[in-house]
């Protein structure tokens, strides 16, 4: 049979005005046209705009700004001169505190029509610093031959392309000014073809030898940066040597990757300790962490998250605490401080590693770690039994809807929810409600600002009978 190959429809190629209505859950103005519905990037409720169209549906259509005719008071002049191209951030031509106000639309919205649920308090949104507060991430890399240049940094709006970009105004500091001289370093490898990627993580130093930046909050943080080269052939001699350079020359810890994420090896300096620390002064705590492990972006946030998170438990000397989806024990450590024992479970047997290291670091002695995978009936497990009187759990953006019959006839009192996920968290909600608990409160944390991403945290309680 022959094939066809269905045709790109043609799009208008004239400017078209537009009245914006709304936003959508992703930041873009949602205006009509004709009846239609046509999804604006880049502007804002109020806005009157000149837009030209991307693509063309038969549900919808999708246009991004031109000019803008008349503009919102939510406008702001973007902090990151890429802003208009780089698909890191998508929301950085609206106000910060409008930022937060969609997201708390987004959840709420969301807790009533999936949940069905609109009877309980608004936590106040946790707020921090909105740039430089990027402590991971993962750096594209690409040599483009035409333009003779190499190109690291985030994939641009709506495109695998790389983003021609020299810093980034949502980074720690210390990582934007590594941009410009990382891109001339690979620029001129012999294997400038063969480097894909560049993975980054952030951590804090306790000596005077570190970077500082200003938190936010009028002190310094110190930081360590560390890279993970990831490189598909070997590298050359020259390269290696030009790498290792840059890593001293620049104070980066380095880390080589070959193939998958088990090659991962460090570099330099070569003394042995492939880890990362930052700090949770608030509890007298110092995580210890390997750069490819998964850790909070945003350390400000975290701090905040964690102190509210045990502010909603209420934590007694008396409480046996279940953290489930615990990684490394980000809050299983800090609660390990406020109750009698706690008890973290995490699918990856070397995050559970990392837990028991980390408390043992610490000195905390009355917190245990189990490797299990929460997607499944644990019924059989030594730690799932109905002795816990709190229950923290922070899932992937997949939820936990699995296992909340389960966590529901261990019968706690209170149990309190993170979620990166509105959608799923809503879901989860009413679940738990079915099962006889109460939403209390629930609110928005602005862990990734300029951004979509909505993370909120929810406090249930156990319905009196």
């Amino acid at each position: 049979m022959k094939k066809t190959r269905r045709q790109r429809q043609k799009l208008p190629s004239d400017a078209v005005e537009i009245s914006i209505q709304r936003l959508s859950h992703e930041g873009r103005g949602v205006a009509y046209i004709e009846g239609k519905v046509v999804f604006v990037d880049g502007a804002l409720p109020g806005e009157t705009v000149m837009a030209v169209y991307t693509s063309r549906r038969s549900q919808f259509d999708e246009l991004k700004i031109q000019e803008v005719l008349v503009p919102s008071p939510d406008r702001v002049v973007p902090p990151c001169p890429h802003a208009g191209i780089c698909g890191g951030c998508s929301m950085q031509h609206i106000s910060p505190l409008a930022q937060v106000a969609l997201k708390e639309q987004v959840l709420h919205e969301q807790m009533k029509h999936i949940g069905g649920l609109t009877e309980y308090a608004h936590l106040p949104a946790m707020l921090s610093q909105t740039q430089g507060y990027r402590r991971k991430a993962r750096l594209a890399a690409r040599y483009v031959s035409k333009k003779e240049e190499m190109l690291v940094g985030f994939r641009e709006k709506n495109s695998s392309f790389i983003a021609q970009m020299n810093s980034c105004a949502v980074l720690v500091e210390d990582v934007s000014a590594l941009i410009a001289p990382l891109k001339l370093l690979l620029g001129g490898f012999e294997g400038k073809l063969i480097i894909p990627q560049i993975e980054v993580a952030v951590g804090e130093l306790s000596t005077v030898s570190g970077r500082t930046q200003d938190d936010g909050k009028g002190t310094n943080e110190r930081y360590q940066v560390a890279f993970i080269v990831r490189h598909l052939e070997a590298l050359s001699e020259a390269d290696s040597a030009a790498l290792l350079n840059f890593a001293q020359t620049h104070q980066v810890d380095l880390y080589l990757q070959p193939k998958g994420p088990d090659s991962v090896h460090k570099v330099w300096p070569a003394d042995g300790l492939e880890r990362l620390y930052y700090t949770l002064p608030e509890f007298g705590l110092r995580m210890a962490f390997h750069p490819s492990d998964f850790t909070q972006v945003n350390g400000a946030i975290n701090r905040l998250m964690i102190a509210q998170a045990l502010q909603l438990l209420d934590l007694q000397p008396n409480d046996v605490v279940l953290d489930l989806f615990c990684g490394l024990g980000n809050f299983t450590l800090p609660v390990a401080t406020r109750c009698a024992r706690v008890v973290g479970v995490e699918g990856s047997d070397e995050m559970v590693r990392r837990g028991a290291e980390n408390a043992a670091a610490n000195g905390i002695a009355n917190a245990a770690f189990f490797s299990a995978n929460l997607c499944v009936d644990f019924d059989e497990s030594s730690w799932a039994q109905p002795c816990y009187s709190k229950i923290l759990l922070d899932p992937p953006r997949s939820g936990a809807v699995e296992i909340i019959p389960r966590l529901a006839a261990l019968r706690a009192e209170k149990i309190v929810y993170i979620s990166c996920n509105p959608a799923t968290l809503a879901r989860d909600a009413a679940e738990l409600v079915r099962h006889g608990y109460v939403l209390k409160q629930a609110g928005v944390m602005d862990m990734f600002p300029h951004t979509s991403h909505v993370e909120s945290m929810a406090e249930f309680v156990l319905a009196k009978r």
